[in-house]
């Protein structure tokens, strides 16, 4: 029998041997739950409501959270695998960790608005650090994203639907949406993981600078980087100063992630997205932690 052969009341015998007492019963039970995999979630969602019994809701809870998570981990990994060229996408997929019911379709609305509210005060005949003034006061000034500064490492600056619902982000999270809403001005704007701080660059042809989002959009320059680098005493290096993936984007927000559930005491948490990391990173991955 497959999952869609499944009936509402064989489903409901099942859920209700998850309070047996025997451990083995409910381990086999358990067991024949999870081979239905994530399409049997709607009929679980409803032995909850409709279940009395703490023992069996949190047992359901747990499979629930067992079967999306392994449907998350399939599906940031086709994103990975088809050439992962949605960033958004990838920020979604991340974000319905915390928020499996999260709608894309209102992710992308939202997003989509913030590009017509810069595209209303956007001139594209204007040299290119002009340019940047208008995408920083619209985003900054007029619509008032800024930095979470007081919860630095909350998980929430890593959930892209709390950062446009906030407007409050870390470094990376603020440097997608800015980064996103660039290029859909057809700007050469892209991340560049440096060192404890994930920035962005305008690069086109000979013509390249630096924005650091998390400062409001202040510009800088190579030569800012080389003196930053020496501050922390680290060698150059090419990934310091050139546009890096989108994968490569993902996975410094998953570490961000691990670094975030470490310091709220959620281990198995930060087990879980570091399974994820695992799943989108190379034997060669040369980026380390956050």
């Amino acid at each position: 029998m497959n999952q869609t052969q499944l009936s509402e009341n064989e489903m409901k015998a099942l859920v209700s041997l998850l309070g047996d007492s025997d451990p083995e019963v409910q381990s086999h039970v358990e067991e024949r739950i999870v081979s239905l995999g994530d399409a049997i979630i709607p009929l679980l969602e409803r032995e909850w409501e409709q279940s009395f019994d703490p023992r069996s809701q949190r047992k359901i809870e747990d499979i629930i959270h067992g079967l999306q998570f392994e449907q998350l981990s399939r599906k940031l990994a086709d994103w990975k695998n088809n050439g992962a060229e949605d960033l958004l996408e990838g920020l979604y997929l991340l974000a319905t960790y915390q928020y499996p019911d999260l709608d894309f379709a209102k992710i992308r609305d939202q997003v989509q608005q913030i590009y017509y509210e810069t595209w209303l005060e956007f001139k594209p005949d204007i040299v290119p650090l002009d340019q940047i003034k208008i995408l920083n006061s619209v985003i900054f000034n007029k619509l008032k994203f800024s930095p979470n500064t007081k919860n630095f490492h909350s998980i929430s600056n890593s959930m892209i639907n709390v950062v446009l619902e906030t407007k409050r982000g870390n470094p990376i999270s603020l440097c997608c949406l800015y980064m996103l809403v660039a290029q859909k001005m057809r700007l050469p704007i892209y991340g560049v993981n440096l060192p404890n701080l994930f920035i962005l660059t305008y690069k086109e042809g000979r013509q390249q600078f630096y924005i650091n989002v998390f400062n409001k959009g202040l510009v800088f320059t190579r030569q800012d980087i080389d003196q930053y680098l020496i501050n922390l005493k680290l060698k150059p290096n090419d990934i310091f100063f050139e546009p890096c993936s989108h994968v490569d984007i993902i996975r410094r927000m998953l570490r961000n992630m691990m670094l975030a559930f470490e310091k709220a005491g959620e281990i198995e948490k930060e087990s879980e997205i570091r399974d994820l990391l695992g799943t989108i990173t190379d034997a060669d991955d040369p980026y380390g932690a956050t």
